[in-house]
This record gives structure tokens, sequence and C-alpha cells, in this order.
């Protein structure tokens, strides 16, 4: 098992180097991943932090753009992930002993959680417990912060390994 494993990354690392369309696609997948993915997570916690200090109105309004924002979120997520996961394949050697790499999978990692903690309180605000705002805010100032620390370990990734 281990060899065919050894085998398909080898076969894969070596068409990766060797294609530069797929290269550059899948470079794309994973930043235009992030940037719709995260940018809409972004604007819809920049919105969430001002509601907040909104009425009642606003706040379910807000709660409603927050459901349609999620599939978005998703979707870039997953973006995000295949071409990640395809990008760690064709450099095992670089990647798997990167201390740059695995700070920057703990900070993915904090970031699927605290969307987690997000859709909860969003649900919470939504059965109308006034002390979810309180943690909807505070996951939402926490995952625009994760964004960027995520993009920023990433960004250090292509130029520090």
């Amino acid at each position: 098992m281990h060899d065919l494993i050894v085998n398909v990354l080898e076969t894969w690392a070596s068409y990766f180097a060797n294609h530069r369309a797929l290269r550059t696609f899948i470079d794309f997948l994973h930043v235009g991943g992030l940037l719709a993915g995260g940018g809409a997570a972004i604007f819809a916690d920049r919105i969430t932090l001002m509601a907040r200090r909104l009425g009642p109105a606003a706040r379910i309004e807000q709660l409603n753009t927050l459901r349609g924002t999620h599939r978005f979120v998703l979707a870039g997520l997953a973006a995000v992930i295949v071409s990640g996961l395809l990008l760690v394949a064709a450099d095992t050697d670089t990647f798997l002993y990167s201390k740059l790499f695995w700070t920057k999978m703990a900070l993915f990692a904090l970031l699927l959680g605290n969307g987690a903690f997000l859709v909860r309180a969003e649900h919470r605000a939504e059965l109308g417990d006034e002390h979810a705002w309180k943690r909807l805010t505070a996951t939402s100032a926490a995952s625009i912060v994760l964004w960027f620390l995520t993009t920023l370990a990433g960004t250090g990734l292509l130029n520090m390994g």
C-alpha cells in the first residue's frame, strides 16, 4: 500500500511540474476559492458586527443575509481544500516538513471551528436568543482575523516554504 501511495504521489508531482496550464488552474482554484469564500465571509462578518448595534429588524435582515452567504463560503472552502490537497500532493517533501505549512493548517482548522461556532450562534439568534448576538459578533470578529492570518501564512509558504 505504501508503495502505491508513493507511486501515485510521484506520478502526480511529475505531471503537475510538467504542465503549466494545470499548475495555473490549480493555483487559481486555490486563490479563487480563498477570494470567493473569504471575501463573502469577511463581508458578512463586517455586516454582522455593524448589525449588533442596530434594532431587531436589522438583525433579522442580517441573519437572512448570513444564511445565504454560507453556501458561497462553503463552495469557496471546498475549492481551497481540493486545490490545497493537490498542491501538497505535488510537493510533499516541502509541505509535510514545513512549520509554516502546519501553522497554516492549524489556522485553517481554527477557521473551520470558528465557522461552526458562528453557525450555531446564528441559529440561536434566529430563535430570538439575545445573548447569541454576543457570540455571533465575537465569532465574526475572530473569523475576519483568522481569514487574514490564514492568508498571510499561505503567502508566506509561497515565499519562505
